[in-house]
């Protein structure tokens, strides 16, 4: 499974490692993702979520069932 917030959408990003001397070799920014269990009372059940930090604080922003409904209508949600 690759790593993607199921919330915001957000995934690994391509830069590069610059040293002293100006050379150019490339590497990845990660997400900061968590494998997360959450409850969610209008389904009366328990789910798992890969969840970045910002996923986190939407989630604690704007409540569960509301950014569920938000990432599944832009399409961050896989099973």
């Amino acid at each position: 499974m690759s790593k993607i917030c199921q919330i915001t959408g957000k995934k690994a990003m391509v830069g590069n490692n610059v040293s002293h001397s100006k050379r150019r070799t490339k590497r990845t920014f990660e997400v900061n993702l968590f494998r997360k269990k959450f409850y969610w009372v209008e389904q009366d059940m328990w789910i798992s979520l890969n969840v970045s930090a910002a996923g986190l604080r939407t989630i604690n922003k704007i409540g569960l069932d509301a950014a569920l409904k938000q990432a599944a209508a832009k399409g961050y949600l896989y099973a």
